[in-house]
């Protein structure tokens, strides 16, 4: 049974769970105490002094993020005092910060700007003087760092740091103290995996995706291009949170209406290309077990793992499925078979993707991504440049009603659908691959002992007269562990499924940024792939090899799973990166 304590807060009595900051008894009690720097697991350091509080015989404020409640205590959270030295942090913030927020991608949704408008900060140049030198990085496919927009507030250190990557961190002191590489280093020459962590722990609009929203205005408005759209299965469980929208609310049909409104020429569900994905993968998982190729042979969906890869274990590449990601698969497609099939030159078709990952904006860029000799997809947008693109247009989202994808590129199974979520792609090349060693259909398609959120999953299923371990990790922290045991010969796994992301692609580097009172205290990955596994019970195919476009393509055009053909359009391969 976990002990209690007995506390008072602003004067009411609370039994809270000890061990519990004041920061957390507090939001029990159902008051938000403000932060900046502050994100639960991941950036605990008290640093921004926003938190502040009044304990009854602390000499001086306190900051509730990092003290921990013990019995009897008595707390303050909005005295005149505190919200005096509350006030006088953000000026002095303010002193250093660039105000032009009416430019800014973050106004409205930053909470810095947040907190001003609450505390009520009149004079913002009270502090006025001199300015910290504040560069600029613009030397990657994927993000834009504006330190002159930079609070100092550590996060998105944490975050890099928590990805196993660490490629950012403060350089120099004091008043010169900026977040930067090591060295001076820009970010392109250092081992940056584009995932994009940083930017969606960001508080400021000093880390932003890299916009292509003008791009694509600009194809579309194009009239020698014939543009295509194709959706993520992590997007529908997450764009409506950009217009007020509940957490894990699945608006795939409104999704499917904004982009028709938007002026693309077809809207396709990137889903198809996962249950292509799925039927290549599973046929290269049979093939290594059955002739003894290299194993455990390793999933290749999520781009910042393979570049992570790339960088840290090259030597593992021979594991890691040569299938191209279902992005790059759906591009391939278009501009192959149903280039073809609509006598379209490929050369004028732009293929846009819309992804819940930067690392993705990184990947359309990749050598051998190119089956019709032009580029699978040509641009990749995130979650949040969509919104942006949609509102810019005036459309209202809300009022939008439910429509469905083009075909013949629309139509995709309930294992496409839980890609997003860690765990999925494991799940989904199961229930094509248990089948095929079994040689017979199975009743049973739900693999639970891959699923939730847990960091590392491991399971060991007995089919085809074979015991087959599986393991499916997410975030690279986590990767790292996993892969020094596959390193040492440990493990004894046929199946790994990575995901560069903490909870996969539902909490990926270009998914809506919530603020971090949200972040911290709700579970975002859980409620957003609560979504996708929704959608995958209630859809009538739940097997990727099921799919009748899967089958139709295979007959009409890739001929059978593993063939020449589908190697030449389908398959890629990777390249050893040095680090420094």
């Amino acid at each position: 049974m976990e002990n209690m304590v007995n506390i008072k807060i602003n004067g009411m009595p609370l039994s809270v769970p000890s061990g519990s900051t004041v920061l957390e008894a507090a939001r029990m009690a159902g008051i938000d105490i403000p932060t900046l720097c502050y994100l639960k697991g991941i950036n605990e350091i008290g640093a921004c002094r926003m938190c502040v509080v009044e304990v009854k015989g602390a000499r001086s404020l306190v900051a509730s993020c990092v003290y921990p409640v013990n019995e009897g205590m008595e707390v303050q959270t909005n005295t005149p005092k505190i919200q005096k030295s509350r006030k006088m942090t953000l000026e002095m913030l303010l002193s250093v910060h660039n105000k032009d927020c009416l430019a800014c991608k973050r106004s409205g949704n930053c909470e810095f700007q947040t907190l001003c408008n609450e505390m009520g900060i009149e004079d913002s140049n009270r502090f006025e003087g001199a300015m910290p030198d504040a560069s600029t990085d613009e030397s990657t496919l994927h993000l834009v760092r504006d330190n002159s927009k930079c609070i100092l507030c550590r996060r998105c250190v944490a975050a890099c740091e928590a990805q196993h990557v660490a490629v950012i961190g403060p350089n120099n002191r004091g008043f010169d103290t900026h977040i930067a590489s090591p060295f001076e280093r820009s970010l392109n020459e250092v081992p940056c995996v584009s995932c994009g962590q940083c930017i969606v722990v960001c508080p400021t609009g000093a880390l932003t995706e890299r916009d292509q929203c003008d791009e694509v205005m600009a194809a579309i408005n194009d009239p020698e291009k014939f543009v295509v759209v194709q959706t993520a299965p992590a997007i529908r469980a997450t764009l409506g949170e950009c217009f007020g929208m509940p957490v894990g609310s699945n608006v795939k049909g409104k999704m499917v209406a904004a982009l028709r409104r938007l002026g693309f020429d077809k809207v396709f569900d990137t889903d198809l290309g996962a249950d292509l994905t799925i039927v290549e993968e599973a046929n290269e998982l049979l093939e290594r077990v059955k002739n003894g190729g290299p194993l455990p042979l390793i999933t290749s969906c999520s781009p910042g793992w393979i570049k992570f890869c790339e960088y840290y274990y090259p030597e593992l590449l021979p594991n890691v499925s040569s299938c191209k990601s279902p992005q790059q698969m759906t591009g391939a497609v278009i501009k192959t078979w149903y280039a073809q099939q609509n006598h379209i030159d490929p050369k004028n078709i732009v293929v846009v993707s819309i992804m819940p990952c930067t690392a993705k904006k990184f990947e359309v860029k990749r050598d051998d991504e190119e089956a019709a000799g032009v580029p699978d997809v040509d641009i990749a947008l995130t979650t949040r440049e969509l919104a942006r693109l949609i509102n810019m247009a005036h459309i209202n989202f809300a009022r939008l009603p439910d429509e469905e994808f083009d075909p013949a590129l629309g139509i995709s199974t309930g294992a496409a659908a839980i890609f997003g979520a860690t765990g999925g792609v494991m799940e989904a090349a199961l229930r094509t691959a248990a089948e095929k060693l079994e040689g017979r259909s199975l009743d049973s398609v739900d693999y639970k002992e891959v699923r939730g959120t847990q960091s590392l999953k491991e399971a060991v299923y007995h089919v085809g007269g074979m015991d087959i371990k599986v393991a499916a990790v997410s975030g690279l922290n986590n990767a790292d562990e996993l892969l020094k045991k596959v390193k040492n010969g440990e493990g004894g796994y046929h199946f790994i499924e990575i995901m560069c992301c903490p909870g996969g692609c539902v909490n990926g580097g270009g998914q809506p940024i919530q603020p971090a009172s949200v972040r911290s205290f709700t579970d975002l990955i859980g409620d957003r792939s609560k979504a996708l596994y929704e959608e995958d019970k209630n859809l009538p195919l739940r097997k990727s090899h099921e799919n009748p476009i899967i089958k139709m393509l295979y007959k009409e055009y890739f001929e059978t799973p593993g063939s020449h053909k589908a190697h030449e359009v389908l398959h890629t391969s990777y390249t050893p990166r040095k680090r420094y």
